[in-house]
């Protein structure tokens, strides 16, 4: 049942929490942003292969950055007709529900601790049985692995378990947790989907796979539709007295998907984030993963499921942080392209950005980075270009195996993110592909696919042709027009071919044989 906001109540409080940040974006009835707030938080390598944030500090910058959107809008609480949530997805986070404290740092996605746990769970013969109920691989980058890990390694963690004092959950589950002061614990479908614990088939987090993990499923979160009514967000310091609802809750890939329009089976979209996601819509069944893919649910709205095909790439955007802030290359945007300018060519360069290892079609998460094909000519200029070209060639394998699997050619991929802003990338995108990348003008498509969902739940918009009417749709209303850049492959298709072959190569000399690869 839809929530009948007061007609005075004509805003969205979105929360974009991301791998790097968190934003806060405050949207009205036309779709507009009205105000942002940006915050980064810091980033923690323990060790090497290791990945973990402060959910403390996550929580903190959501409270600042939402607050100061709020504040330069000239927006009081008692306006919003909904709060949204769209997260980075399979980091793990662990709490106490007393104290409201987390037991241990929040250890992200990218973190390859478990993959030795994983592979001694492949070595078992567990694959087929997680592959089967939650369409995942036995991989470290999914969160049961992270929560099990926790429990086996924090001090009095098993102790405050056994005494049904933990809670665990994905950073939508944390920040729900905290925004209602401890009354909601919970998740939607999509989040849950992306935990190895959660059956995509009977809909309920599995007791089998909650055992194999040593995750018991009582600290586990209730799961909702993305559009149902999760709860309200009450602190006082934030909304005063006002009770604001949350609703529109789906992790950032997925709300990316319905951002970017592909409402139909068969659309696809990437998200060109720290990673990225290439994510098919499949209609309301799973259709079959097999080399490399797996199965996701798209997002639960309107009391009905619609599933995906989804390829993952570790490491994409955050290559191009690499060459700037560790090998201090360029230090902005606009020097980054003259460099791009410089080189107009990757003249033999290729980087393989398995810094945290590899994703879809090798999913090798022991493989490490290497630039190759590198001369005594080679300077910033053709590594800044490597850096940006990889993250084209990572997407045509994912693309190549999505067509493969599902059956159906792409005429077009959709393109967000904060790297799909760079030019240089989208048209070689383009070139590589050899079919149409677009590129909406609407920016922030994961917390706008959030906004959507919340707004269509809270009775904000009557339809999904008045979500979809504003910024994103055009004039014609229709959630398949868009205004945006269409980038038209321009390379004659030889040349791609041979330089996605030299791609290819690359690859090759990190993880070995082809027969290395997970098939």
């Amino acid at each position: 049942m839809s929530l009948k906001p007061s007609p005075e109540k004509d805003y969205i409080l979105a929360i974009d929490q991301s791998t790097s940040g968190t934003k806060a974006l405050l949207v009205d009835r036309s779709g507009e942003v009205a105000a942002r707030c940006s915050l980064e938080h810091k980033q923690f390598y323990p060790r090497p292969g290791w990945v973990e944030h402060d959910a403390l500090e996550i929580y903190g910058n959501v409270r600042r950055a939402a607050r100061a959107a709020l504040e330069s809008a000239g927006v009081g609480p008692e306006r919003l007709a909904a709060l949204t949530v769209t997260n980075q997805r399979e980091t793990a986070v662990l709490w106490d529900r007393t104290t409201g404290l987390p037991v241990h740092r929040a250890i992200v996605w990218q973190c390859q601790r478990t993959a030795e746990r994983c592979a001694e769970l492949r070595e078992a013969g567990w694959e087929s049985a997680v592959r089967e109920k939650t369409g995942l691989l036995l991989d470290p980058y999914f969160s049961a692995a992270k929560w099990s890990w926790m429990l086996e390694n924090v001090p009095n963690a098993k102790r405050k378990l056994a005494a049904g004092e933990l809670l665990a959950g994905t950073v939508d589950s944390w920040l729900i947790w905290k925004l209602t002061g401890g009354r909601v614990h919970a998740t939607d479908y999509t989040n849950a989907s992306r935990t190895s614990l959660y059956n995509i088939h009977t809909l309920e987090w599995d007791e089998e796979l909650c055992a194999l993990f040593g995750v018991p499923d009582s600290v586990l979160p209730e799961v909702k539709f993305s559009d149902e009514l999760f709860g309200h967000a009450e602190d006082p310091e934030l909304f005063g007295d006002a009770r604001v609802p949350i609703s529109g809750v789906i992790g950032d890939s997925q709300a990316a998907l319905f951002g970017n329009g592909c409402l139909k089976p068969g659309t696809a979209k990437a998200t060109y984030g720290t990673g990225t996601s290439v994510l098919m819509n499949v209609g309301e069944r799973p259709a079959p993963a097999g080399s490399g893919l797996v199965q996701a649910i798209a997002w639960g709205r309107g009391g009905k499921i619609t599933y995906a095909l989804e390829a993952v790439i570790r490491t994409s955007g955050d290559s191009i942080k690499w060459v700037r802030d560790n090998l201090g290359l360029f230090a902005d945007m606009d020097e980054m392209q003259k460099l791009l300018d410089m080189a107009p060519e990757n003249e033999g360069v290729y980087l393989v950005p398995a810094f945290v290892g590899l994703g879809a079609p090798y999913w090798q998460p022991d493989a490490r980075a290497a630039l190759v094909g590198m001369n005594r000519g080679t300077g910033r200029a053709q590594v800044v270009r490597a850096a940006i070209e990889s993250i084209a060639y990572q997407v045509r394998d994912a693309v190549e195996l999505l067509e493969g699997e599902s059956g159906i050619p792409l005429k077009e991929l959709r393109a967000d993110g904060g790297a799909s802003a760079n030019a240089v990338l989208m048209q070689f995108q383009a070139d590589m592909l050899g079919r149409a990348v677009f590129k909406s003008d609407v920016a922030e498509l994961s917390a706008m696919g959030s906004v959507y969902l919340g707004g269509l739940g809270a009775g904000f918009w009557s339809s999904l042709e008045e979500a979809f009417a504003g910024a994103n749709a055009g004039e014609s209303g229709s959630a398949d027009a868009r205004r945006g850049h269409l980038y038209e492959p321009a390379m004659a298709p030889d040349k791609a071919e041979r330089q996605y072959a030299g791609w290819k190569r690359a690859v090759a000399s990190v993880i070995g044989a082809p027969e290395n690869r997970l098939a």
